[in-house]
């Protein structure tokens, strides 16, 4: 008789086991489940709880800067590679969408598909996001980018291209901060300290979410959110 065997670390069989192992039992799986769900959103919350004891006054004294920016007629530029190419694209929405307040001027570095592929192909991929923001940046801009690791060589030199241009210069991080923590480019650093992935991008979330009301606060904006 052949032993099953035991999934391996990392697939989807071994992430939610009670899923895979031939049962019946569907109210076992249901509490299963509910367990894993329930775990998952306390370590979400923790997450969010340590980013805001870690970096609370600093997330507030970067929402005041960037709030003069905006007044003295600045814009926002978010860039990201995968995932963090989408949440920099909804920063961008925003900021430009936000309900009842007044719409800000934000573009998203990561959506412009006939740029990205020309410049990775003619040049490379490291220079996406430098490139543009030397052709778009202008001192009193603000330059916001996020990464997961922290370590992603196109938001490095983005960075440094934006803070030799006069750009406030926002990074958003998880684990330790990775080489962005390294970079004397960025003003402001916000780490989500977690080496999950999913962990990681939910505290980003929160992030940019708490930076953008605060923002608009500090505009003197009523801070209805697009519904």
């Amino acid at each position: 008789m052949t032993r099953p065997t035991e999934p391996d670390a990392g697939s989807v069989e071994s992430l939610y086991p009670f899923l895979y192992q031939g049962t019946t039992d569907m109210a076992g799986v249901l509490a299963q489940a509910r367990a894993s769900t329930v775990a998952k959103a306390h370590e979400a919350a923790a997450l969010r709880a340590e980013v805001c004891d870690r970096s609370g006054e600093d997330i507030a004294a970067c929402a005041k800067q960037a709030a003069a920016r905006f007044n003295s007629g600045g814009r926002l530029l978010t860039f990201g590679n995968g995932g963090s190419a989408t949440d920099a694209e909804q920063i961008a929405t925003l900021f430009l969408y936000p309900g009842d307040a007044r719409p800000l001027p934000a573009i998203s570095l990561a959506s412009d598909t006939a740029m990205l592929t020309a410049l990775s192909n003619d040049i490379g991929m490291d220079v996406v996001f430098s490139r543009q923001i030397a052709a778009f940046g202008r001192a009193g801009d603000i330059a916001l980018g996020l990464s997961t690791s922290g370590n992603s060589e196109n938001l490095l030199r983005a960075f440094d291209e934006a803070s030799r241009r006069g750009l406030m210069t926002i990074g958003i991080a998880g684990y330790e901060g990775g080489k962005m923590a390294e970079l004397d480019s960025i003003d402001y650093l916000f780490v989500a300290p977690s080496s999950s992935i999913h962990r990681i991008q939910e505290a980003q979330t929160t992030i940019y979410h708490v930076l953008w009301e605060m923002i608009i606060a500090e505009l003197g904006e009523p801070g209805q959110g697009p519904t």
